[in-house]
């Protein structure tokens, strides 16, 4: 059953009980990654296995994402500032111990290419703050992984 969460800020990312932050460099330029996080949102299925589905809602104010497994998201878009930073926040979802989730994507300038820092900052019951620290590895290798297929779907490889 989905339920409403803590509608938390740009703050949480760094007050948040659980911080989990992963980072990768990509050859694409931050414009074409910041397009495929913020402008081509039914595209993250493409790239982002554990992504089943995404659309834009409230004309870009917020987006609906559907994660294998059945999870369901409703998020706010926080902060969307090309092409540096991307961030929402979870108003509802169906996951099971969830209070409050704000993630951000932040790209810096790499040699020729991008620095992608994924900061996913959560809190929940007891057992939901634990399953999320022993999922890190798992989520890392998800993220490393989704990353390099969105930098070939850039490079037209994909």
């Amino acid at each position: 059953m989905a339920h409403r969460l803590r509608p938390e800020g740009l703050g949480f990312l760094t007050t948040a009980p659980v911080r989990l932050v992963f980072a990768e460099e990509v050859a694409a330029a931050p414009e074409q990654v910041f397009h495929a996080l913020a402008q081509d949102v039914t595209g993250w299925a493409a790239w982002f296995p554990a992504v089943t589905s995404a659309r834009v809602t409230e004309d870009g104010a917020g987006r609906d994402v559907r994660l294998r497994g059945g999870t369901r998201f409703r998020e706010s878009v926080l902060l969307s500032q090309e092409p540096e930073v991307y961030a929402y926040r979870i108003d509802v979802t169906n996951a099971p111990g969830t209070r409050a989730l704000v993630e951000e994507w932040r790209l810096a300038l790499a040699g020729s290419g991008t620095r992608v820092r994924w900061t996913f900052a959560a809190d929940g019951t007891a057992a939901f703050r634990g399953a999320l620290r022993l999922a890190r590895p798992g989520m890392g290798r998800s993220f490393r992984g989704a990353v390099a297929l969105l930098d070939r779907r850039i490079a037209g490889r994909a």
